[in-house]
């Protein structure tokens, strides 16, 4: 099961990514741009994803994704991290978040990471 730390790393580990306290967690972000956060005591992740993807998202697997209160009027989906299947999804999320926020110069410098659709 991935944990707080495995976060870290993870999101640590993408291009141009730091990590800055923010609202008393720990937030990552790509070229200043904010793309993943550690909330609820790291048992859980707040990640950039496309609203109508969010949506179908936590109808599918709500066990694993929800929208918080607050954040439902931005491009934002909660994951639980105890909910993931391994650390292999955990990067694929991170990784999708990052690329939502990253500059086109980076994308580019990184085709590994792949491209949004349309981008």
């Amino acid at each position: 099961m991935p944990d707080g730390e495995d976060v870290r790393r993870i999101a640590l580990s993408l291009p141009d990514t730091t990590e800055k306290v923010a609202w008393s967690m720990p937030t990552f972000r790509v070229a200043g741009k904010m793309f993943a956060t550690l909330p609820e005591d790291e048992t859980s992740i707040a990640v950039r994803c496309p609203k109508e993807e969010r949506d179908e998202l936590v109808l599918a697997e709500p066990e694993k994704f929800w929208i918080a209160g607050h954040e439902a009027q931005f491009a934002w989906v909660r994951a639980r991290l105890a909910a993931l299947d391994d650390e292999g999804e955990l990067r694929d999320i991170l990784a999708d978040s990052w690329r939502q926020a990253a500059p086109p110069r980076l994308l580019d410098a990184h085709p590994e990471l792949g491209r949004l659709p349309g981008g």
